[in-house]
């Protein structure tokens, strides 16, 4: 571990030293995709685009967890039985109850 640690700070820093350093006003502005920037990065904007997304990454990872079960309980619907099947309605509750109340606190409405 010494040897790989020690290899890791001798290379960043022989990079450092030894390496070219030509800092230009172009090479120092921010890129973005290609995209000249403009204007200030921190003009804000509504936040419903966040909770949207945000929301979104949050119930599709439920969702993702649902395939694997339904895949391996119609194989092997004899050994996991009834247990499995009840603790998928349970985790679908508990995704519609998240559901409910997301809707009820009204975050996927996009009018004020």
């Amino acid at each position: 571990m010494l040897a790989a640690g020690g290899f890791v700070v001798a290379a960043l820093t022989a990079t450092h030293f030894l390496g070219p350093k030509r800092n230009s006003k172009d090479k120092l502005e921010n890129f973005e995709c290609g995209i000249e920037s403009e204007g200030n990065a921190r003009v804000p904007f509504n936040v419903k685009y966040f909770m949207t997304a945000i929301l979104f990454v949050l119930f599709d990872v439920e969702v993702i967890f649902m395939y694997p079960w339904a895949v391996y309980y119609k194989e092997y619907i004899h050994t996991i039985g009834v247990q499995a099947f009840f603790s998928m309605l349970v985790f679908l509750a508990l995704f519609l109850l998240g559901f409910v109340y997301i809707v009820k606190k009204g975050a996927l409405k996009w009018e004020n």
